[in-house]
């Protein structure tokens, strides 16, 4: 099962500006993040409580930005 990353990816945009930027406050490579949000990895308990702080993703959020499940296109 393949997770739709889109909003996450604007959020990052939007408090980033960048993924690389994003990945160091993370503490992880780019490469790792980019994994990740192209469904080749997937994250941790640890990194996604670490993402929403530093996002100011609520919990209530979490499900939107990190389980929202891809939709195949027919």
């Amino acid at each position: 099962m393949n997770f739709d990353y889109s909003k996450l990816k604007g959020k990052i945009k939007e408090v980033f500006g960048t993924q690389v930027a994003f990945a160091e406050a993370m503490g992880l490579s780019s490469v790792s993040v980019s994994d990740k949000l192209n469904n080749k990895t997937s994250w941790t308990q640890t990194e996604i409580q670490t993402a929403c702080d530093i996002l100011d993703i609520k919990p209530a959020e979490i499900p939107i930005y990190f389980f929202t499940v891809e939709v195949k296109v027919a």
